[in-house]
């Protein structure tokens, strides 16, 4: 009988793509798939280390099945991922009931792994970041209509919060040509909308070609039938080409909605984080970006709390909110990481504080949100059908304008069938909250 091993994948996209990778790699051994992690004789723990919240939530999932484990009901305990490659010995010293930890470096050894755990030994493997395999296959493990495509893996930006490069290593590119077999690949699965992931999606090709090469990488992929939207995650606002924004803004394919984490505005804390443009800078690029690629939804992401930011800087960035009016934007407080070097500096900003001030951004944020949706009230927006409410009798799905998980949703009621994955005109009615309600035209 096959062994039955389950997968729990915690973090971000680029985490979920290895994981992906790991079950096939899994199924190809024979090793049969089960989606009821708690009905099975293997479990792979996928973590996600890179800030405080992220490894709580992966270790929680560690002690549920340890429960489980200690039930009878699953054999063996594999823990992967960040977690498991930034706190090695400590998972085991901790957690003994864990029955294996893998560094990303030995993904390709998860099936030795697995039998050495059944066999009762305690396992350790931890090989070089570099030798985490950037091609291969996959299960895919979203709706099956979209899909996230990692070009490259590490971080060479050192930004003084993030234990990214620690974790993960040096930057690396994927080869153009095998994004592209892969994105052919993803494309007769089935895949309509492309989504791809990097640590930092804009420095894509510079360490195999000398130069940014994402846009040519777009225009390749605009090529390819089959896909309707293509959207690029986790873009750094320094290495925003204007070759790429005519890309952006010239191919239907390409969705009219960048990612750009800024983390602040304010010039002494971009310096301190390490960030590469200074404010000024900043409102020139999002000025460029809105006024050449019409229809833009731009994203950001910033950190409030960061060390030695004052209450003068807050109010500057909560400013800065205010008048760039992004369309979406997470703020989380600032997570003291140790072993960067942002957690050596001082003074520390109180917990409390930094949790205040990010609440204060996202209130903003919500105010903000509420007038943009409000303008949208009659328009028709194409919308891709991602499930069905039963209790409110509606379909739901999601915009050009909206990343899966990350960004709001359209409540829409139609008097037609519909399958998942179908994009269908929508006529926005009503606000509610962060999400938009309406009917099929």
């Amino acid at each position: 009988m096959a062994i039955r091993v389950g997968m729990v994948s915690l973090g971000c996209p680029k985490n979920q793509v290895d994981a992906e990778m790991l079950l096939d790699r899994l199924q190809h051994k024979g090793y049969k798939l089960v989606s009821d992690t708690g009905n099975c004789d293997v479990v792979v723990i996928n973590t996600c280390g890179f800030i405080q919240s992220a490894k709580e939530e992966a270790i929680e999932n560690i002690i549920e099945f340890i429960n489980l484990k200690n039930e009878g009901r699953i054999k063996a305990i594999i823990v992967t991922g960040c977690l498991a490659e930034r706190y090695r010995e400590q998972i085991l010293e901790e957690m003994p009931e864990v029955d294996a930890v893998v560094g990303i470096g030995s993904n390709e050894k998860i099936c030795d792994v697995i039998q050495s755990a059944l066999a009762g030994k305690k396992v350790q493997r931890y090989g070089a970041k570099e030798d985490l395999p950037l091609c291969g296959g996959r299960v895919i493990s979203t709706l099956p209509y979209y899909a996230y495509l990692k070009i490259a893996e590490g971080c060479d930006n050192c930004c003084t919060y993030c234990a990214i490069p620690e974790i993960r290593g040096r930057f690396r590119s994927k080869p153009m040509e095998d994004v592209l077999e892969e994105a052919r690949w993803l494309a007769k699965e089935g895949v309509k909308e492309l989504i791809l992931v990097a640590q930092d999606t804009t420095r894509y090709g510079e360490d195999l070609y000398g130069e940014y090469r994402l846009a040519k990488l777009l225009k390749e992929l605009c090529k390819i039938d089959g896909f309707q939207w293509i959207r690029v995650l986790y873009c750094y606002p320094d290495k925003v080409t204007d070759e790429l924004i005519e890309v952006m803004a010239a191919e239907e394919k390409v969705a009219k909605y960048i990612d750009l984490p800024l983390q602040h505005c304010n010039d002494d804390i971009l310096r301190k984080m390490n960030r590469p443009m200074n404010k000024q800078d900043t409102v020139a690029l999002i000025q460029k970006l809105r006024q050449k690629i019409p229809g833009l939804t731009l994203r950001t992401t910033l950190i409030s709390g960061f060390p030695t930011e004052t209450q003068e800087q807050f109010v500057e960035l909560v400013e800065f909110v205010k008048e760039m009016k992004f369309d979406r934007l997470g703020c989380f407080a600032y997570s003291e990481e140790e072993g960067t070097v942002a957690a050596q500096m001082s003074p520390q900003v109180d917990e409390k504080i930094r949790e205040r001030r990010a609440e204060i951004i996202m209130e903003e944020q919500m105010t903000i949100m509420e007038r943009a949706n409000e303008k949208m009230i009659g328009k028709v927006v194409t919308v891709v059908l991602e499930g069905a409410d039963k209790l409110a009798e509606c379909y739901f799905g999601r915009s050009e304008a909206d990343a899966p998980d990350i960004d709001g949703k359209i409540f829409f009621t139609s008097d037609k069938q519909h399958t998942m994955g179908d994009f269908i005109q929508v006529r926005i009615d009503e606000v509610c909250d962060y999400d938009l309600v309406g009917e099929e035209v």
